[in-house]
């Protein structure tokens, strides 16, 4: 059976013998995630120009790991999907492990039940035993959770983009984790409603706990990088939420703070990155004093830091109120446990600013560096400029008209949401 949301569809029979097939398509789900994909791949393969050492097997690895996700994304079948995810994960590893940083792992495969299939079509409209869904849901989720990552198996994270290159960690922020996240919703939202609507109550406190947890760990980082990864666990707590609620409001949320922080992350990173370029510090504590000899990147990290702490007008500050809609809306839970988690991510959302603020304040306030001998260094040039323009553009169009992103999964949230009984 053909689903009249998908386009530009390919299906071939591929392995004759296991009865396996190549199905590729588009939906509202995966337009989005594949559009973000291919445009910070481009600038994160700009981003990557400095790099010298076997640069052509660095950008070979990006454009390689921009395969997988892309085939990640579009794939139409539960095999292709597992293969295409595993196969992004060896260009990441060369990437970390060659240009400095630590490595993950991870991997889980599903048989379907009744007539065994794989096309993913047919597995969202097959019911299964609630025992052999629950076992399922749980072998995904801790898949997605190390990729997205949800505490508590988050620290491989900070870690990796502590020695991670830029362009990488650009990579790293803007679209693996978002494989995380997309992946709880094309599988385990999608294909499991019933597990997933028992265990949403318990993925709604795990949100609640990571944006508070993450929140207040980021401050005590000293390294520049890890704080701003802390920051992105904090804001894939509100994605958790969002695909917890089973709300319109709640997953059309989710859906655009993937996209949002997809753009917000990779420019922090990036920025970070052209940072330490120019005082090769990584330490904040070491830092001070930078905002008069490069006003141009103190400008771009200052506009940039006020949309990860959700400014209006920035497509973060949207992504989170319409988070908190679905929070409201939700029919499944009691109106004392939506106060609670509302109250709580609040309080989240006040300690943001504090982390960002105050990343600001010490590496671009002060007389640290201005005191040092020797110091001088260059101001952002026009490929960097270029870059982090190329990001903010999107961030702030979003901001000012979500419905960019909003129409595009509207027709397909509609269909996921159709299998619960809430609405």
């Amino acid at each position: 059976m053909d689903d009249p949301l998908i386009q530009l569809s390919e299906d071939y029979k591929w392995i004759d013998f296991f009865d396996f097939y190549w199905r590729l398509g588009l939906d509202g789900l995966s337009i989005g995630t594949i559009l973000l994909t291919g445009f910070i791949t481009t600038l994160a393969t700009l981003a990557a120009f400095p790099v010298t050492r076997d640069s052509r097997l660095f950008h070979f690895l990006m454009l390689a790991m921009y395969s997988g996700q892309i085939g990640s994304f579009s794939s139409r079948d539960l095999l292709l999907f597992f293969i295409m995810w595993e196969l992004e994960l060896i260009p990441v590893y060369l990437l970390l492990s060659m240009w400095g940083g630590k490595k993950r792992v991870l991997g889980i495969s599903l048989y379907g039940s009744n007539e065994p299939t794989l096309n993913l079509e047919l597995l969202a409209n097959q019911s299964y035993p609630v025992t052999l869904e629950i076992l399922f849901y749980i072998g995904f989720l801790i898949a997605f959770a190390v990729k997205s990552p949800i505490i508590p198996l988050h620290t491989w994270l900070p870690d990796t983009h502590g020695e991670a290159h830029y362009s990488t960690c650009m990579l790293l922020a803007g679209i693996l984790l978002k494989m995380g996240a997309y992946g709880l919703v094309r599988i385990n939202m999608e294909l499991l409603p019933h597990a997933h609507s028992m265990f949403s109550p318990w993925l709604m406190v795990v949100g609640t706990i990571q944006i508070i947890y993450a929140a207040s760990t980021s401050p005590g980082q000293r390294n520049l990088k890890k704080r701003i990864a802390y920051s992105s666990v904090s804001h894939m707590g509100f994605i958790i939420i969002g695909i917890a609620s089973i709300t319109d409001p709640g997953l059309n949320g989710a859906i655009l703070q993937i996209i949002s922080h997809g753009f917000i992350g990779a420019a922090l990173f990036f920025l970070a990155g052209t940072s330490y370029d120019r005082i090769r510090l990584v330490y904040l504590d070491e830092m001070g004093g930078m905002a008069i000899s490069i006003p141009k990147i103190f400008t771009m990290f200052t506009i940039l830091s006020m949309a990860s702490l959700a400014l209006p007008g920035m497509s973060g500050f949207v992504a989170e109120l319409i988070v908190f809609f679905g929070i409201i809306t939700s029919q499944k839970y009691f109106l004392i446990s939506k106060l609670f988690i509302i109250f709580v991510m609040a309080i989240g959302m006040i300690l943001t600013p504090i982390y960002l603020l105050s990343m600001s304040r010490q590496m671009f306030y002060g007389y640290k560096l201005i005191n040092a001998k020797n110091f001088s260094f260059f101001d952002s040039g026009p490929r960097e400029l270029f870059l982090s323009i190329s990001i903010l553009l999107p961030i702030i169009g979003i901001g000012i008209y979500p419905d960019f992103v909003l129409s595009l999964a509207s027709d397909k949230v509609e269909s996921i949401l159709s299998n619960y009984f809430y609405g």
